[in-house]
Formats: structure tokens, sequence, C-alpha cells
């Protein structure tokens, strides 16, 4: 059957990127949460070619984060760049590579894994380039770094399956993508984080508003690139350590200076800040786990960085682009922000296995529950925003 552009473009799921990328990412959280549980328990063995922890790190990391990455930009870079946006044919080939991805590892037991890992590695370039190439037809040179951190993120995909395939796991690969992602959002919170407090505070009146972008901003950003870059390539370095914690210190001021406790009122203003908020909380517990790896579990730290800045700032992007591009009030209703706790549970509950080391088992299933929750919460409320236009 044959697939008409103009019939594709119609179609709301293909009319613009946050569409199918939010609605297929938010489906993969789910999804790919059950299937992990189902890992770990030994009731499942879906990814032969990759271990249980190595499976769930990639399909977050590159599976999940990329879809909202994919999702967020394509629909950003068209406001950046005053371009028309990628829809129809050309944005349903970029979501298949996205699924094509993630069937890949699914499926291979059957096709191997250097099979899976090619199909896999298609889509982050393909991204990658989409973005330069309206950057720089736009002339938007501000927002070519944003397009290079991407390919970068793509290189690192491809190395995470180099590792595997030569040494049977990706340490440095997976550090180093965990590093790129927390950079980007670095960049782009300290972009739409104080502009959309900036108008909220200002439609109210108040004209007490966050910070503009100045020295001390760019000084955060280099000593958090700098302290990202030796963890992923000397995490043992006693200067390290140094970077992390002064970088933890940094975004805790950058934050500050953003007016976060004036939008208590508004939910969907005020979970930005809470999800940058585990920026300099990543920082200062992946550097403290350095220097007591006994007291505080490096691999639970670092889930201040991925289920929380990731998980949570995902969720908070998704839920806000989708109100404001489908002509919803900007504003979160009691639904939303039930989801917005769960998402801030499962951080919660994850993080809590540093206190309490004894309840692992309990904390971690409790926080897998929340981050379903929170996921298939958003499937149910935003589902039709995104599926169909508004009447």
């Amino acid at each position: 059957m044959r697939i008409d552009a103009a019939r594709t473009e119609a179609w709301p799921l293909l009319s613009y990127g946050f569409r199918p990328f939010f609605f297929g990412g938010a489906i993969w959280a789910v999804a790919a949460m059950v299937l992990w549980i189902g890992m770990i328990t030994g009731n499942l063995d879906l990814a032969p070619g990759l271990p249980p922890v190595s499976w769930h790190v990639h399909e977050f990391l590159f599976g999940y984060v990329g879809a909202i990455v994919a999702g967020f930009l394509l629909t950003a870079v068209p406001n950046w760049t005053g371009r028309p946006p990628l829809r129809g044919l050309p944005l349903l080939a970029l979501l298949a590579l996205w699924i094509a991805g993630r069937c890949a590892f699914l499926l291979s037991g059957w096709t191997g894994y250097a099979a899976a890992a090619f199909i896999d590695a298609l889509f982050l370039p393909a991204l990658a380039l989409l973005i330069l190439r309206e950057v720089r037809a736009a002339e938007n040179k501000g927002n070519v770094r944003i397009g290079i951190l991407v390919f970068v993120l793509a290189l690192a995909n491809i190395l995470f399956h180099t590792e595997m395939i030569v040494y049977g796991q990706a340490a440095f690969a997976t550090r180093g993508s965990i590093s790129l992602t927390i950079l980007l959002i670095m960049l782009i919170g300290g972009r739409i984080v104080p502009n959309f407090t900036r108008n909220w505070l200002a439609g109210k009146g108040n004209h007490r508003l966050p910070a503009q972008m100045d020295r001390f901003d760019y000084a955060a950003l280099a000593t958090g690139a700098v302290a990202l870059a030796l963890w992923t390539f000397r995490p043992a370095a006693p200067l390290t350590c140094l970077f992390l914690l002064a970088a933890g210190a940094l975004h805790t001021v950058r934050l500050g200076r953003w007016s976060g406790w004036r939008t208590l009122r508004e939910p969907l203003v005020f979970i930005l800040h809470a999800g940058y908020a585990f920026i300099p909380l990543g920082f200062a517990l992946v550097g403290l786990s350095l220097i007591w790896p006994d007291v505080l579990s490096p691999s639970v730290a670092l889930h201040a960085w991925t289920t929380g800045a990731m998980g949570v700032m995902t969720l908070a992007v998704m839920t806000r682009a989708t109100r404001g591009h489908s002509g919803r009030p900007l504003t979160a209703p009691p639904s939303t922000q039930l989801i917005y706790l769960c998402v801030v549970a499962a951080v919660i509950f994850r993080l809590t296995e540093l206190v309490f080391p004894d309840a692992a088992l309990t904390l971690y299933a409790l926080s897998a529950i929340a981050w379903i929750a929170a996921f298939a919460g958003f499937l149910i409320i935003y589902s039709p925003m995104l599926l169909f236009s508004r009447s």
C-alpha cells in the first residue's frame, strides 16, 4: 500500500517531531522497565547479545532518552531557526530508524549482536545530521553546538557497541554517554528553565525575575563540562572528585539564580527546577561516592543523574511541550501533578538505598513501580493530545 506524503502530513502524529517521539518514548519507558524487571528476575532473556545491566543502560540512554531528545529538538529547532519542521514521510522514516533499533536488540538472539548494533547505530547520526542541516541552512551558528553534541552522542553509541563486542562491557562509553546527556541538559535546561520561569513570573506581575545568562553561568557550565570529562576518562583521579564537588556547588547556585521557589504555584514550571536540581545533586553524590564507595554506592549515586535529572526533566519537557503545541493551557492539572509526584518518587526511592542498603530490593521495586506509573500516566493523559488534533 502506497503511503501518500500529503496524507501523512495531515495525520497529527506525523505533523511535528514531539508527537511520535514523545509517544514512542513514553511507551518504551514503560515497556523497557517491565522487560528489565523480567530480565533481572530471570523470567526473560530477550537480549542474549547483551548482559541485562548493559541492555538496561543502553535502552534507557539511547532508547528512551534518545527518543525524547529527538522529539524536543525536532520541535525546538524550527523555533530557533524559523524553518519548517520535519513532518510526514521524512519524520516517519526517522521514527522507523528509532523503532528498528529497539527491535534489533530484542531480536539479537536471531540476528546476532553485530547486526543489531549496526541497525541501532543508524538513528542518532541521522538525527544529528538533520539538526546540523537546519541550523546551517538558517545560519544559526549559536545552535551548532547542540547538533555537534548529538553527533558526539551518536559516536558514543557506536563506541558502546564496540566496547561490548571487544570487551564484553561498556564502562567507558556508559560514562561518556551519561556525561554527554547531562551536558545537553545543562545547556538546554539553562535556556528553557529561566526563560519559562521569566515568562510565568512576568505574566503574574512579578518583577523579581531569573538572572540573565552571564559569566557565572559560563563558569558553571565550563566547570561541569570539565568534571564530566574527568569522570568519563579518569574516574579514579583525585582531581575528578574535586571538580565534581565544585560543579555541584556552582550548579546549585545557578539553579538558585532562576528563582524556582517563586513558581511553586505552577507545577508545570516548578517541575523544571526540580528536574534540574538533580544535576548538582548528581555531581555531589557521584563525587562523594568516589571518596567513600563503601558508604555511598557509586551505581546508586549515579541515579541522581539518570532517573533524576534525565527522567524528571524529560517528563517535564514532554508535558509542557505537548500542552503548548496542542493548544492546551500552560498549567498542570491535578492528573499531571500526580505523574510528576510519581517520577520524583521513583528517584527518591532509588536514592534512599544509599541510606538504607538493606532495603535495596524493596526500594528498587517501589522505584520501578513509581516510574511505570509516571509514564503510563503520561500515556493515559497525553496520548489524545499527541495522536489527534484538537477539535
